[in-house]
């Protein structure tokens, strides 16, 4: 049991930690996140590695990153603005990035649950309900309030010079 279960791990922690990362938009924290899901998974091992453990470590994620925030959503605030720290990368790549972090940070767990598992999942509205445990028109709504709050965030970073037609 033990050996298959490694093997898993080695195989698919990459990609589960890519999503881990989105999920929680910090290096340390995607790395408990992970771990935690890991710790779940090897429980359950026995009953889940014929079927699709990878699903079961996601889906244990996304429940874990949503206990996570509601635990700490009352005493917790993000920054408005990162501060800034001598030796920091300032190349435009670079502030790209921390925009649409920033932005992300912006939606709720489950809106951001929504547009990571609809999105870089690629998973389809019905998928996505499955792993939230939630309806199809729950996945919409949330998916149509992160977008909205996104495009309103991330306005700064639409090039000035297309038209609002070719957007």
């Amino acid at each position: 049991m033990t050996e298959t279960f490694h093997e898993f791990v080695v195989h698919r922690t990459p990609a589960l930690s890519r999503t881990a990362y989105l999920l929680t938009g910090d290096h340390q924290l995607a790395e408990d996140l992970l771990q935690s899901a890991l710790a779940r998974t090897y429980r359950h091992w026995r009953r889940i590695r014929d079927g699709d453990p990878e699903a079961y470590v996601r889906r244990a994620m996304y429940h874990q990153q949503v206990s996570w925030w509601r635990r700490r959503r009352l005493t917790e605030r993000p920054e408005a603005q990162p501060t800034e720290r001598p030796g920091d990368d300032h190349s435009e790549a670079t502030v790209l990035r921390l925009s649409l972090m920033d932005a992300l940070r912006g939606l709720t767990p489950r809106q951001r649950a929504v547009i990571v598992l609809r999105f870089y999942e690629d998973l389809t509205e019905a998928q996505a309900a499955e792993v939230l445990g939630c309806s199809v028109g729950t996945v919409k709504r949330h998916g149509h309030d992160a977008i909205r709050r996104l495009r309103a965030t991330t306005l700064d970073l639409v090039d000035p010079t297309v038209e609002r037609s070719q957007r």
